[in-house]
C-alpha cells in the first residue's frame, strides 16, 4: 500500500513562480505551495525537500531554506527537459526519531517512483534516515560522504551529526556494500579510524589527494547510490555558514564539480546537503554557493547517459587484460556513449543476486593503464575482497 507522503510535508510559504524572471529555474519549478495540490512525482524528476531538524547538530535551521530556494530559483534554466519538483519541508517531529521516520518514508517513495531525492538539512545525522529508505526497498547500496571527518563515533554513542556512520555500519539488516569518504583532513582523524576503514576495504581520500586530481574521484562518485555532503567540508572563505569553521577544505568550484559528477551518475538516487545554517548567512553568500552546487547537480542529472547498469554490457567495448602470470583476468568495458570505463570483478554465485549490481565497478582509463602494466587496480582488489 502506497504511503501518502504529503502527510509528512509542509507547503512552501511566500514563494511562487511570479517572484522569478523569465528564463530562470524558479519560473518553472513545480512547488508544493500553500493552497496548491501536492505535486505528482514521476520517473526522472529531481525532487527537493528540506528538513528543519537540527537537534543532533549545532546547526540552526529554524529560519528554513527560503534563501537557498530563492537563490536557486534565480539561476538560469539550462535544462528545461528535466522536471524539478520542490515538495516543501519536513518540520521537526515530536522526537528526532519521528523526523527520521518521515525522512525515510519520503525518500522511499521518491526512489521507488524512479525519481532522484535531494535532501536539504539539517544535521548530517539525517543521512542515517536516508539510508534506512534503502533497507525498506531491500536494495544494497554504496554511500559516499564528502566530509572532512569520518563521523564514526563509538558503538555505544547516541547518533549525532558527527557520530552517525557507526550506526549505518552496524545496522541490521545491513544494506551497505561500500562506503567512501572524499576530502578527509588527516589531523581530524584518529589512526584507529583509518585502520578500521582499511580493514573494511572502504575507500578514503585525503583532501589533498582529491584536489590534486579531482577527476580521479569521478568513478567513486559514479559508483554511489547515496551521497551525503557535509557543507563544512568547504573552506570557510567560500562557505562560512556552519558551526565548524575550517580554514582548509574544498573550494566552491570543487564542490560544484563533485555535485556534477553525482548528478551524472546513472546509479545515484539520492543526495543530501547538510549543515547549512541560515542564521550565519546574513549576506546570502553561502545560499548562493549552495544554489550553484544544486544547479550543477541538476545539470548532471539532465546530462545522464543511461550507461551501466541501465544499458547492456554488450553495448560497450570490451577489453581483457591478463596479469600476474595469468592468475587474474581483468575485464574492462568502455561506453561509446560517454567514454566512461568500468571493470568486472569475479562474482561468486554463492552470494546470490543481492550484490549482483556491484560487481561491475566504475573506473578510469588510468585503471586500465595500470592493469596493462600488470598491476591490479586498487578498486578492483577492494571489491574482490568484499565479494569473496
Amino acid at each position: 500500500m502506497s504511503v501518502d507522503i504529503s502527510f509528512f510535508l509542509e507547503p512552501i510559504r511566500n514563494l511562487s513562480s511570479d517572484d522569478f524572471p523569465v528564463g530562470s529555474l524558479g519560473k518553472r519549478i513545480t512547488r508544493y505551495s500553500e493552497g496548491a495540490q501536492f505535486p505528482t512525482i514521476s520517473k526522472g524528476d529531481v525532487v527537493m525537500f528540506a528538513i528543519r531538524d537540527c537537534r543532533r547538530s549545532q546547526t540552526n535551521v529554524d529560519q528554513g531554506f527560503q534563501k537557498v530556494r530563492n537563490s536557486f530559483g534565480l539561476l538560469r534554466d539550462h535544462f528545461p527537459a528535466t522536471s524539478i519538483v520542490d515538495i516543501g519541508d519536513i518540520a521537526a517531529g515530536d522526537s528526532v526519531e519521528d523526523t527520521y521516520y518521515a525522512v525515510t518514508e519520503v525518500c522511499t517513495h521518491i526512489i521507488k517512483e524512479g525519481a532522484v531525492a535531494v535532501l536539504l538539512g539539517g544535521g548530517q545525522d539525517l543521512t542515517y534516515a536516508n539510508y534506512l529508505a534503502y533497507e525498506k526497498l531491500e536494495q544494497v547500496v554504496n554511500l559516499v560522504c564528502v566530509d572532512s571527518r569520518f563521523d564514526l563515533g563509538d558503538v555505544d554513542d547516541d547518533i549525532q551529526a558527527d557520530r552517525f556512520l557507526q550506526k549505518i555500519i552496524l545496522h541490521q539488516p545491513n544494506v551497505l556494500f561500500n562506503f567512501s569518504n572524499l576530502g578527509y583532513q588527516t589531523y581530524h582523524i584518529q589512526l584507529s579510524e583509518v585502520e578500521l576503514m582499511q580493514k573494511l576495504y572502504f575507500d578514503i581520500y585525503r583532501i589533498g589527494e582529491v584536489q590534486f586530481d579531482l577527476e580521479s574521484v569521478e568513478p567513486v562518485v559514479r559508483n554511489a547510490d547515496v551521497v551525503s555532503f557535509d557543507l563544512s567540508s568547504i573552506r570557510t572563505s567560500d562557505f562560512a555558514c556552519n558551526y565548524r569553521s575550517e580554514p582548509n577544505g574544498f573550494f566552491g568550484q570543487e564542490a560544484c564539480a563533485i555535485a556534477r559528477y553525482a548528478g551524472l551518475s546513472d546509479k545515484l538516487s539520492s543526495i543530501g546537503f547538510y549543515e547549512y545554517d541560515p542564521e550565519l548567512d546574513p549576506s546570502g553568500s553561502a545560499s548562493n554557493l549552495l544554489a550553484q552546487i544544486l544547479w550543477y547537480f541538476v545539470w548532471g542529472v539532465a546530462h545522464r547517459k543511461g550507461d551501466y547498469p541501465f544499458s547492456d554490457k554488450e553495448n560497450c567495448i570490451k577489453y581483457t587484460v591478463t596479469i600476474k602470470n595469468g592468475n587474474y583476468n581483468v575485464v574492462f568495458y568502455k561506453s561509446p556513449r560517454s567514454d566512461r570505463w568500468w571493470m568486472e570483478v569475479p562474482y561468486p554465485s554463492k552470494r546470490g543476486v543481492k550484490y549482483e549490481r556491484h560487481f561491475v565497478v566504475p573506473c578510469s582509463y588510468s585503471d586500465y593503464q595500470m592493469a596493462c602494466r600488470e598491476e591490479i587496480p586498487n578498486r578492483w582488489w577492494q571489491t574482490f575482497q568484499k565479494l569473496g
